[in-house]
């Protein structure tokens, strides 16, 4: 019998699980993506949050540290997003993926494929997979409201089965997984795996201070909901004094934490006005947008940083999967997808009355 666990997926990647370590600002680093790899899992490189010369050097830190490929994580209207195209293809022998949402073109797209990278976008709706289809990437990864930071409005069950009933590359599911029974679920519906993020980031292989990680594991799903306050768009987030802030505040406090928070992404980027505001009018509404929200939605990785990085869980902001709100623990990466693949071996032979699907392929 073949293994359940070998899908599309694993062969398109060459990993040896169906799962992927999603890429997270400041928490997706080299550390952390080997520690996934090195377990079985495809790990991405959070290179949104990084100049191009950072990125060159994660890259190359990561390929240190672990034997397994890797993937980016971008978008194509960040600071430097040319170089950022080019690094990755400087690199293709061991960067395997790209993933992205809105953003990169046909024409980047053929880029990627011709040098042997494949191509599987975040997306929250079913036209966007569609849409990423038809312009030739090679798999899509879809994003159930359940997910953490912008995040959109259908469930994981329902718009799982609608993107999979659409399209006919394969499809990861992400949005409330974090375990073995999470997967098996995923593979009944027939997707080719699953993404995490929040699971990944609440590990003791992940970056994110230890002062951070206690809030995560403490966060009851009471605790975590959908914000439009941060920049506009809908995210997910764990409640703090911050959000309440934020949420409290009326049009004058959104346009000085817009202006503050630009300050400050300026100085962390060294790019210019013109180029922050276009940036965020870019991975916005299309350019409609009022301009505290345009800087808000460029700056607001500041806020973001301050949390994940500085260890500041009352006045950073968390952005967090619903998920998070029932984990309370911080296994290592190899201990996580051990745990994952036993249980999701376990209940795939529950199901199919199979014994062989209990055996391992590594």
């Amino acid at each position: 019998m073949s293994d359940p666990l070998s899908t599309p997926l694993t062969q398109m990647l060459g990993c040896r699980l169906p799962v992927v370590q999603t890429a997270m600002g400041w928490i997706a680093t080299p550390q952390l993506v080997a520690a996934s790899s090195n377990a079985g899992a495809f790990g991405f490189l959070a290179a949104v949050v990084m100049k191009p010369a950072e990125l060159a050097q994660a890259v190359a830190e990561t390929a240190r540290l672990t034997p397994h490929n890797f993937g980016v994580n971008f978008h194509s209207f960040q600071p430097g997003a040319k170089e950022v195209v080019e690094i990755v293809l400087a690199n293709a022998d061991r960067v395997k993926a790209v993933s992205f949402g809105r953003g990169p073109d046909a024409e980047m797209i053929a880029k990627f494929r011709a040098a042997g990278i494949v191509c599987m976008p975040t997306v929250g709706a079913l036209k966007h997979a569609e849409k990423m289809v038809a312009l030739g990437c090679d798999a899509i990864t879809i994003q159930g409201g359940e997910g953490g930071g912008h995040t959109g409005s259908v469930a994981t069950t329902v718009l799982l089965p609608q993107v999979l009933d659409a399209v006919d590359v394969p499809v990861l599911a992400a949005g409330g997984f974090a375990d073995g029974r999470g997967l098996a679920a995923a593979l009944a519906y027939g997707a080719s795996g699953i993404a995490m993020g929040s699971r990944f980031m609440m590990t003791s292989d992940s970056p994110v201070p230890a002062e951070v990680k206690a809030a995560y594991t403490k966060a009851g799903t009471q605790d975590i909901f959908v914000t439009k306050k941060i920049d506009g768009i809908p995210q997910r987030m764990i409640r703090n004094p911050m959000l309440d802030r934020i949420e409290s505040g009326g049009a004058l406090a959104r346009w000085r934490r817009g202006l503050l928070a630009g300050l400050a992404m300026k100085k962390e980027t060294g790019a210019s006005w013109p180029e922050m505001i276009n940036a965020a009018r870019q991975m916005t509404s299309h350019g409609e947008m009022a301009l505290p929200e345009a800087m808000l939605a460029a700056a607001a990785p500041i806020l973001l940083q301050k949390a994940v990085v500085e260890g500041d869980a009352i006045n950073g902001l968390m952005a967090s999967g619903q998920v998070a709100g029932r984990l309370d623990s911080l296994p290592s990466c190899a201990e996580l997808l051990a745990d994952i693949e036993r249980d999701a071996r376990e209940r795939i032979a529950a199901l199919t009355g199979a014994t062989d699907t209990m055996k391992g392929t590594a």
